[in-house]
């Protein structure tokens, strides 16, 4: 209920709530809640969302052959699979011909094939082409066994007897021998020690340059103003011209 009026002022019931009522920020602030999709508590674990759309409507104008074409079953994505079948059909034609029987077959001769047997010997006469054409024990030559040339044996030291040679012998004339005389005398200094030698030749000319040097006759000893102090000296010379421009250098 209102109450008496205060001024112009009358209590009366809020009509909604006053913020300076509650101790927290009250109803303004709202809690997210932890179902659904959409507004979920963000301090809290999700679950998965699924959504069920709705079917999609066939285009209006489509790219595949639809039924037209048929695809066998036996097709399939790796190649064609077929189960093992055997056909049935009829005997094909044979054309007859002669073939030897049962008594065409001699089995007396297979068991020599198929069972042991002793071993045997034949008789019969030597082929022609079986004579031996081997050559004799005169045909072959054994290589010798004694020389210096021998073929795979070590050969012995072997020596030779010649005559005996004209020089040397008894028979020589030592006579026609040369004598002392008839060889050259070898120099004392080829086999010792060679003493040092002395030559004496004319005197050797002065060397270097030839051209003519000066005397001392052409030095001018006097003038020793090169190396020591000068007093000053004036020339008479010839008066320059008025007419002789100076000398103008440019400013720096």
């Amino acid at each position: 209920m209102d109450g008496p009026w205060v001024g112009t002022w009358r209590p009366h019931r809020p009509r909604g709530p006053v913020l300076a009522q509650f101790t927290s920020p009250g109803p303004k602030y709202a809690v997210l809640g932890t179902t659904g999709h959409l507004a979920h508590n963000p301090t809290k674990t999700k679950a998965p969302a699924y959504s069920i759309p709705l079917a999609k409507l066939p285009p209006a104008t489509s790219c595949s052959p639809g039924p037209r074409y048929f695809v066998p079953p036996e097709i399939t994505r790796n190649g064609k699979y077929v189960s093992p079948a055997q056909h049935i059909r009829g005997l094909p034609r044979i054309k007859t011909e002669i073939t030897p029987g049962p008594s065409d077959y001699a089995t007396e001769k297979a068991n020599r094939q198929v069972f042991k047997r002793p071993p045997e010997q034949p008789m019969a006469f030597r082929h022609k082409e079986a004579q031996s054409q081997t050559p004799g024990p005169g045909t072959y030559t054994l290589p010798r066994l004694v020389g210096p040339n021998t073929t795979y044996t070590t050969a012995s030291p072997c020596y030779s007897m010649v005559g005996k040679g004209k020089r040397g012998g008894f028979a020589e004339d030592l006579a026609r021998t040369p004598g002392p005389a008839a060889f050259p005398k070898v120099e004392v200094d080829v086999y010792k020690t060679k003493s040092p030698t002395y030559t004496m030749a004319s005197k050797a000319g002065v060397g270097g340059d030839r051209t003519v040097k000066p005397g001392p006759a052409d030095y001018r000893v006097g003038r020793v103003t090169l190396i020591k102090p000068e007093a000053p000296a004036s020339t008479f010379g010839l008066r320059h011209s008025l007419y002789t421009a100076p000398l103008i250098l440019p400013p720096v």
